[in-house]
């Protein structure tokens, strides 16, 4: 009876797994940022650099440090694990455990940390990372996040996960940024760029390409002429236009 049930559920599994071609399998899908590895290992994951602070960042590790009181100075791992990364580029192991050593912590409460928090890069980036928004916001918004995508792809010539030959810029597709009223939008750096075409995406690639700073916010629409001020209403105040109430408005002239 047993050995008849597994015959038939054998042959149920040979019936539904699909043949797999030597292509199929040679094939390598898209490397998006929900692929990267968000555990720890020591050691063959990871390339390591040397790393130590400099005179300037330990004055400001240390000021940092001392904002907490004494036992609670683990509270510190996520501002030094940000100054060790905008030092270097990105979070070396030897930059992980510098941090450990300077809040008296076990290296593996500061690998947990950097882990977890995607701002964290644990590995080699370029000198702009590109993020661009895909969340349903930017999907929906404007032109559309799908051509925003295809505009990076394009000018960078790198699919999301890659870094450009010249080691410039990192290309990555991420979720919600919270920007969602100047949709579609991308962060490069620290910098949102905001109502994106695929003309204005590349333009302001170009410009970083160049060495220029290109200015964060909101963009001109190159079709109207538009620019939107912050995320009030592009074609200005639809709601809210009369002044404002003083305090004790509607309250009893008695009270």
């Amino acid at each position: 009876m047993l050995a008849s049930l597994v015959s038939r559920a054998s042959v149920r599994l040979a019936v539904r797994t699909p043949s797999t071609s030597a292509s199929q399998q040679q094939q390598q899908p898209r490397r998006l940022m929900s692929d990267k590895l968000f555990v720890h290992r020591d050691a063959g994951v990871y390339k390591d650099e040397p790393f130590e602070f400099t005179a300037e960042n330990l004055t400001r590790a240390a000021s940092i440090i001392a904002i907490y009181p004494p036992k609670h100075q683990a509270a510190a791992t996520i501002p030094l694990l940000d100054l060790a990364q905008r030092q270097h580029g990105w979070l070396p192991l030897s930059a992980m455990n510098t941090v450990a050593k300077m809040l008296d912590m076990a290296p593996i409460r500061v690998y947990e940390t950097a882990s977890f928090y995607t701002m964290f890069n644990r590995e080699k980036i370029g000198k702009y990372h590109v993020q661009v928004c895909t969340t349903t916001p930017c999907l929906l918004g404007g032109c559309g996040s799908d051509k925003i995508m295809k505009a990076v792809q394009k000018n960078l010539g790198v699919h999301p996960g890659g870094t450009t030959s010249d080691g410039l810029f990192t290309f990555t597709e991420v979720e919600c940024l919270g920007a969602c009223v100047n949709a579609p939008m991308i962060q490069i750096n620290d910098d949102f760029y905001e109502d994106l075409t695929p003309e204005t995406t590349e333009q302001i690639l170009d410009g970083f390409r160049r060495g220029d700073r290109p200015k964060p916010g909101p963009q001109k629409d190159p079709a109207t002429g538009k620019l939107r001020k912050s995320c009030e209403p592009v074609d200005g105040l639809t709601t809210l236009k009369e002044k404002p109430t003083g305090p004790g408005f509607g309250v009893r002239a008695d009270l």
